[in-house]
This record gives C-alpha cells, sequence and structure tokens, in this order.
C-alpha cells in the first residue's frame, strides 16, 4: 500500500487538534523535584516469548503500545495493551487492525490524544523519500469511533520540501508543543549514524525541514527520543562512551536524559540513567509517561518499566 503525502485541509484540521491537545501544563523545572528511577523491572503482563519494544504509553495511562514479532508473518506489527487505572496491570496485547499494520515491519508507535497515532513503516511511500525494507517512513493515523482506523498519511518528503521524512531510516517521532511552536523530534540515519532532529509543525499542520539537535548528536550513534509533554526533558538512547576510556555504555544502547529549565533554551548535557535502567543488555526506544512518573523502554526483546516520585518544592 503506498502511502499519502501530508497535505489538505483534512490534515489542517488534524493539526489544530494536536495543538489543543498537546498543550504544555505549564510546569516549570522549578516548580518539582523529582526523586531517582527506581531498579527497572520487566512488565510481566505485556511481554511475550518472542521480540517486544518501542513501549509507550496513552497520555491517559490506561493503553500500553509497543512493537512486537509476535504475529509471526509480517515482522514487527503494533499492539496495544489496556487497563482500567494507572494502579492496574495492563491486560494481553491485541494486534491493531490494518491499515496501521501491514505486510512490512511498522513500529515506534507513538499514541496521540483524540484517536491520533503516530508511528513507524517499512511499507511503501513516495519515491522521493525511497522509503522501504530498513528504510522507514513516519506516519499518522486516526481512529473513528465508528469505522476503525483511516487510511496512515505519510508525513512527507526532505527531498521534496513537504515533511521530515528522508532517504535515510527515521525513527520514534515524539510530538510536543511550547510557547514556541509545535515540534517533532525524532531519529534519522540520513547524515550516517542514527541522530535526533526536530521539525517544526507549520501552520497548515505539515512540518517543515528537520535540524540536528546538535547538543544531544554525537559521533556515536544516537536514536529514538521521546520528549516529556511540558517540553523540559527528553530520554533516547546512545551507543556514546560513559567514560573516558571510551567503554561504550554499561553494554550496548542506554538510556540518556537531558533536560531545559525553559522550552526557548539548548538541552543540557545528556546522563546517563544509570544501573537502576541500564543494564549490560540493549536499552532502546526510551518514553516517559504523560505525567513524567513512568519510564518505560525495551531491553533485549522485553519491555521493562521504571518509576519515579514528584514532590512540590516551597513556594
Amino acid at each position: 500500500m503506498r502511502g499519502k503525502m501530508l497535505v489538505g485541509s483534512s490534515v489542517v484540521a488534524a493539526a489544530t487538534l494536536m495543538v489543543m491537545m498537546l498543550s504544555t501544563t505549564g510546569v516549570t523545572a522549578t516548580q518539582f523535584s523529582w526523586s531517582p528511577w527506581r531498579p527497572a523491572v520487566p512488565v510481566e503482563a505485556v511481554n511475550g516469548p518472542t521480540a517486544d519494544g518501542c513501549p509507550i504509553e496513552s497520555r491517559d495511562g490506561l493503553s500500553l503500545y509497543i512493537a512486537s514479532t509476535r504475529n509471526g508473518v509480517t515482522g514487527n506489527d503494533i499492539w496495544a495493551s489496556d487497563r482500567s487505572s494507572i494502579n492496574e496491570s495492563f491486560g494481553p496485547p491485541q494486534m491493531l487492525e490494518a491499515p496501521v499494520n501491514s505486510e512490512t515491519n511498522d513500529f515506534c508507535p507513538t499514541p496521540v490524544d483524540d484517536g491520533y497515532l503516530l508511528f513507524v513503516s517499512d511499507r511503501p511511500g513516495p519515491e522521493t523519500c525511497q522509503a522501504g525494507p530498513g528504510l522507514g517512513d513516519m506516519y499518522i493515523v486516526r481512529r473513528n469511533a465508528a469505522i476503525g482506523w483511516g487510511t496512515p498519511r505519510h508525513l512527507g518528503c526532505v527531498e521534496t520540501g513537504t515533511g521530515p521524512n528522508s532517504k535515510g531510516a527515521e525513527f520514534s517521532p515524539s510530538l510536543v508543543t511550547t510557547d514556541e511552536g509545535t515540534f517533532l523530534f525524532f531519529s534519522s540515519n540520513v547524515s550516517g549514524n542514527q541522530d535526533i532532529y526536530r521539525s517544526r509543525m507549520r501552520a497548515d499542520g505539515t512540518f517543515g525541514p528537520p535540524s540536528p539537535v546538535r547538543e544531544l548528536n554525537t559521533e556515536f550513534d544516537d536514536r529514538m527520543p521521546n520528549v516529556r509533554s511540558d517540553g523540559l526533558e527528553i530520554v533516547f538512547s546512545s551507543l556514546r562512551p560513559v567514560d573516558g576510556n571510551g567503554t561504550v555504555g554499561y553494554g550496548s544502547f542506554d538510556v540518556y536524559v537531558a533536560t531545559r529549565s525553559d522550552t526557548r533554551k539548548r538541552w543540557s548535557a545528556p546522563i546517563n540513567l544509570g544501573t537502576a535502567v541500564n543494564s549490560p543488555g540493549s536499552e532502546t526506544r526510551s518514553s516517559l509517561s504523560w505525567d513524567g512518573r513512568r519510564l518505560y523502554f525495551g531491553r533485549d526483546g522485553d519491555i521493562y518499566t521504571s518509576t519515579r516520585r514528584v514532590r512540590k518544592l516551597p513556594d
């Protein structure tokens, strides 16, 4: 199935809805402090015997979207688990129906409220992007309560000036609205290694050309960013060394975090989240819950989570 360009009046309406529902909460870095992340534990009810990864909560915390190979036919597909409250466990994952999932790899789901879902797919896209196996592009789709999932829309190509996708492989779309505008963060290997980029949403709902987030990128592989809902914290995976001896993480990919006190400022120097989160294994596609209290990530084919507490600082 060939993806469609993200253009037209229907997309403007979609963009308007996204801006409204992703408005910032007014939290600033000086109002709260966070406890350290607790030791990560597997999400037992979600993990299966096959490879699972790309975990991310819905805004209300009642659904957990993942990518999984458990279908056994088409490689990675997008699945979702539900729960009645954030104090309960997630139920068994259910595979999202077509046309979200296709005969190619579909992964990196990012739920947006009001039924919208961003995701990455290897399905054939516009020829200018040269999408295909191993060269995933970003898409958006909306679920209608009456008729189910609509047709996924391709976010457009750098080469034609219509969007952020490129001839490389794009991963992990993360949409955040700030006082400065609405931005799509993601990673791409268009320049060689995976690096972190951001693209501003235009007034017509399309996305402008991406620019690298230079303070987060290194000559090593830096990938799969996710930005907290207030735009003040970002998590991602990296192969950068953690010490002056060139040691690569605690094993392979590790989760790093960077913060900023204001969305107009640059990100801080990224910090490795340490052994509470990282291990001799490979930690990838980390994501923060909407309230920032829960962290999810994949580790060697399973889904893990960690929690932290928030404390209000004195006035």
